[in-house]
């Protein structure tokens, strides 16, 4: 692994990091205090980027996509962490699992999806099935030559603005050892399917204006055409395609820690008390240091396990690593960096408490931090017999 970037790379960094400033961050304050960002600006940043040749940017060149390597479009999610989720969501990034389309499915959903002309979103929790995915409850059961599908989701980040949904569902159950085992399957569901319903989720606190909703399922009627993969097979696309959204914690949150260590910094060198910058203080300056460390950490170890993935080397276990420590790297940098301004920290006239707010979330969606010291224990035990 070579630590230094090429000068490709480093022009992808330079790209993407002037985008969120000169495109992302003027919109920033007004989302955040609507909750809404405005249809004109979202297509606006669309089409920016489609103009600038970066939509879909974890997609091959095969299918339309820009093909950055694993390592390169995490330097692109790096950037876009810098910036509001609310906005940089029409940067355009649909989901990896789409790659598994086939037949007819490619030219309904996968190209219209890397060109920018249909959005979609990831259902996969519910009320009782976070972490616990064979836990589902939302059931897809043949009915003549159709599926049909009964339940809800929730916390569905994006369906606010989608055209169609990547819902995975329970098609049965198998008797094991260890006591009853859900099949999971895959579907692909239009937005206005009869029996489909999207409805407005839950008031968070993380990232206002990137909105999560509720899906409900009532006799949604279904044919095999709308199976992604194979019946009973969602488990394999996701542990072949899902990986990436466990980068994107990490990556962007690293972003994020660096934007808000940058205001720390500066901070520190402005604001006098006692007749001096308080970044001469020991109380100030070493948390700087301790921060400073940590993000260098976190950036390595996300790029890692990039790198890992281009290598074609196994990564389960650095990616989960990655994203345990980028989440939980965060919310100290933001907290610390609040300590920092002190009261004013606290203020809504900046932008740190929001920072604050939205790194709550990271280490709780695509994977709870202690699924991902699950994971990570596993893989260490598993080879050793235990």
């Amino acid at each position: 692994m070579h630590f230094g970037l090429s000068d490709e790379q480093e022009m992808i960094v330079s790209t993407v990091r002037s985008f969120v400033e000169n495109e992302i961050y003027p919109h920033e304050a007004e989302v955040e205090r609507t909750g809404e960002v405005p249809a004109e600006i979202a297509q606006d940043i669309k089409q920016k980027v489609l103009d600038l040749g970066f939509y879909a940017s974890n997609f091959p060149e095969s299918v339309g996509g820009p093909g950055l390597s694993h390592l390169e479009f995490a330097l692109v999610e790096r950037e876009l962490g810098r910036g509001s989720m609310a906005l940089t969501h029409f940067f355009g990034r649909p989901q990896n699992i789409l790659m598994a389309c086939r037949g007819e499915q490619i030219e309904k959903y996968l190209m219209p999806a890397v060109r920018g002309e249909r959005m979609d979103a990831l259902a996969m929790t519910e009320p009782d099935a976070g972490s616990d995915v064979r836990g589902m409850k939302c059931t897809a059961t043949r009915d003549g030559g159709d599926w049909v599908i009964n339940g809800s989701k929730h916390f569905i980040s994006g369906a606010d603005h989608a055209d169609f949904f990547i819902v995975f569902v329970a098609t049965g159950e198998d008797d094991t050892p260890r006591g009853p085992k859900k099949r999971i399957t895959c579907f692909l569901v239009d937005r206005g399917t009869p029996g489909f319903e999207v409805a407005k989720g839950y008031n968070s606190v993380s990232h206002h204006g990137y909105k999560n909703c509720i899906l409900y399922f009532d006799k949604c009627r279904l044919s095999d055409a709308h199976v992604l993969g194979e019946v009973d097979g969602g488990f394999a696309v996701m542990n072949e395609w899902l990986y990436a959204t466990r980068i994107t914690v990490a990556t962007m949150s690293v972003g994020r820690a660096r934007r808000v260590f940058d205001y720390a910094l500066n901070y520190a060198a402005e604001r006098k008390q006692f007749g001096q910058p308080i970044g001469k203080f020991q109380g100030v300056s070493f948390q700087l240091a301790d921060m400073i460390t940590e993000i260098d950490a976190a950036d390595y170890l996300t790029l890692a396990s990039a790198w890992r993935l281009d290598q074609g080397l196994p990564a389960n276990r650095e990616i989960a690593s990655a994203k345990v420590y980028a989440s939980e790297m965060l919310a100290r940098v933001t907290d610390a960096t609040l300590q920092v301004y002190g009261g004013m920290g606290l203020m809504d006239e900046l932008p740190i408490e929001r920072f604050w707010r939205d790194a709550r979330v990271e280490r709780i969606w695509d994977g709870t931090s202690e699924i991902q010291r699950h994971i990570i224990s596993r893989e260490l035990l598993r080879p050793l017999g235990a």
